[in-house]
């Protein structure tokens, strides 16, 4: 590489891709993405908090269901902030960096404070070995910043995300969380989680009826999860349902994909038979 060649590469690098004064004008759509980031790490916070002050006492550490319950009403906050900062771009004009908000956010609320979850539960226990407790939460957060980035690249022809969207990822991670004990099979589970998210599987795009019936899917999952903090003998059992309910339909939405392919192959074998 010659001089000049060196000194283009750097001014290509230095220059700015777009009017400097627009791009630090935050709009509305990315106030709710900050807000998404912010709950994820307050999130991350919680289960923090929860390990330092049972550590600083000095007994073995167990966590409580309070502090996961916090920790997974803030990250589903985060998915409704999600949820509507694309609506209020496009209804309101987004800025020049409102698609890397998005993505920054979602690593945050999505990948690492699910698999900080992961660590704090299964870490603590001698049923499983900690580096399989470590490795299940790194892929979660590795196939989560993989999702996100191929996200940004491809595009599919239906219009419908390739692999399982992020939030789902983590909500259906934190739904095994909440009904299995630290085990190689809920790992094997949490691993299965990560392999959807970067998989080709088509999962059906949130719009009109759909977004709606996603937006009263996570107001009952908080209005769950309040009652199990406030009256813990109670509220149990509905969280358990809802967890089970998120875990079958991130589960049926796969194998309805499998049996559709097949019966198109089986059409068109007899179309062409």
């Amino acid at each position: 590489m010659t001089a000049a060649d060196a000194g283009g590469w750097q001014a290509d690098e230095e220059e700015p891709r777009g009017p400097v004064g627009k791009a630090f004008r935050l709009s509305a759509a990315d106030s709710l993405s900050l807000g998404n980031a912010i709950c994820g790490f307050l999130a991350v916070c919680v289960l923090a908090s929860s390990a330092i002050q049972s550590l600083r006492a000095g007994g073995n550490f167990t966590p409580a269901p309070s502090y996961f319950a916090t920790a997974v009403v803030l990250l589903l906050i985060g998915a409704t902030c999600d949820l509507f900062d694309g609506l209020v771009a496009r209804r309101f004009r987004a800025s020049a960096m409102g698609a890397e908000l998005d993505n920054l956010a979602d690593v945050i609320s999505f990948g690492f404070a699910p698999a900080f979850m992961v660590v704090i539960w299964g870490g603590f226990t001698d049923k499983v070995p900690f580096p399989a407790v470590v490795a299940a939460a790194a892929a979660v957060l590795v196939a989560g910043v993989v999702r996100l980035a191929r996200f940004a690249c491809v595009k599919t022809k239906s219009g419908d995300f390739m692999g399982l969207p992020i939030p789902m990822g983590a909500m259906t991670v934190i739904s095994i969380v909440l009904l299995f004990q630290p085990s190689i099979w809920s790992l094997l589970a949490v691993l299965g989680v990560a392999w959807l998210m970067v998989s080709r599987i088509e999962y059906p795009k949130p719009k009109g009826q759909l977004a709606a019936v996603v937006l009263g899917w996570i107001m009952v999952n908080v209005a769950f999860l309040t009652f199990w903090v406030a009256w813990p003998e109670g509220g149990d059992m509905p969280i358990k349902i809802g967890a089970t309910m998120q875990i079958a339909l991130v589960a049926a939405i796969p194998l309805r994909v499998l049996f559709y392919k097949r019966e198109q192959r089986r059409e068109a074998e007899r179309i062409h038979g």
